[in-house]
């Protein structure tokens, strides 16, 4: 059902697009211009790479997690820590009616745990040794369960659309600048000069600055959401707990590599508009969240 979803939010996005510009009348403009841009070959072109990077990043997920955080995959129990973590892990996978994952313990001591895969019934859950052996077993069920919750909720699928339709957006616009720039200031009648590809460049890295803040908008939405499915596996109490031990552990270096940063549990505060480019809202607002609800 995700990837039809995935599928018809692509096929909408071209539509819309296209709708668009036929109302406002900007292919005619274009045109009068001397600006022969197909605008519909264009759009599909940016689709079909857009959300194919985001569909390729979505279904090494879990193998670039392992390599990139260390993790240790449990296929059996060393130790009494070790098992515990799974049957816990298993039980709240029961609870949120997905199948099991994989669980694992990656080397870091920061507080942190993080969940991924491309299939709610084929994902990957770790969480590190450090949260492991300071956070209290209440706690670390609270963590685990957010964790879950992240899976249940589809959110690595959905956060992958997102980025597609950001993805595509941002390619498509900044072609279109480039074009016309080329052939309206630059004066190219045929083919591409330099100033097309200096602009698109330019252009890409302009909006693709400003759409992150749209998927990293989605990433904070959706912490609010794991956090209540979390205090829904668990109790409202252990959920808060969890994040008032994660508040006080703040100041402690993340080990996660930028690339996983959206998919863990905490991630250092940045302050003025620098939050606008936060995966993960304050911790207090994660709290009065749960408090309120």
């Amino acid at each position: 059902m995700r990837i039809l979803l995935f599928l018809a939010t692509n096929l909408a996005v071209m539509v819309l697009v296209s709708i668009v510009f036929n109302l406002l009348g900007l292919q005619g403009i274009l045109a009068a211009n001397g600006v022969d841009l197909n605008l519909g070959a264009l759009l599909v072109m940016c689709a079909v790479f857009g959300f194919g990077g985001s569909l390729i990043s979505l279904f090494l997920s879990k193998w670039m997690a392992k390599r990139g955080t260390g993790t240790y995959v449990i296929e059996q129990p060393r130790n009494r820590d070790e098992e515990w973590l799974v049957n816990t892990v298993r039980e709240l996978a029961g609870e949120a009616g997905i199948g099991m994952p994989e669980v694992g313990i990656f080397p870091s001591q920061a507080a942190n745990a993080f969940a991924t895969g491309w299939n709610r019934n084929s994902a990957l859950v770790a969480v590190s040794a450090g949260l492991l052996q300071r956070f209290r077993p209440e706690e670390v069920r609270a963590v685990m369960a957010h964790e879950i919750g992240h899976v249940a909720n589809g959110d690595m699928v959905t956060l992958t659309m997102i980025q597609g339709v950001v993805n595509t957006f941002v390619m498509f616009l900044a072609r279109i600048i480039g074009h016309t720039v080329d052939r309206v200031v630059f004066k190219t009648e045929r083919g591409y000069g330099l100033g097309y590809y200096a602009v698109t460049i330019v252009a890409e890295l302009m909006l693709g600055f400003l759409a992150s803040m749209i998927v990293f908008w989605f990433s904070r939405w959706r912490e609010y959401r794991a956090d209540a499915a979390g205090a829904g596996l668990t109790t409202p109490g252990h959920m808060m707990a969890a994040l008032q031990r994660l508040q006080q552990e703040q100041g402690l270096p993340q080990d996660l590599p930028g690339e996983m940063t959206a998919f863990g549990i905490s991630e250092q505060l940045k302050q003025g508009i620098s939050g606008l480019f936060r995966s993960h809202p304050p911790l207090e607002d994660r709290i009065r969240a749960l408090q309120a609800a």
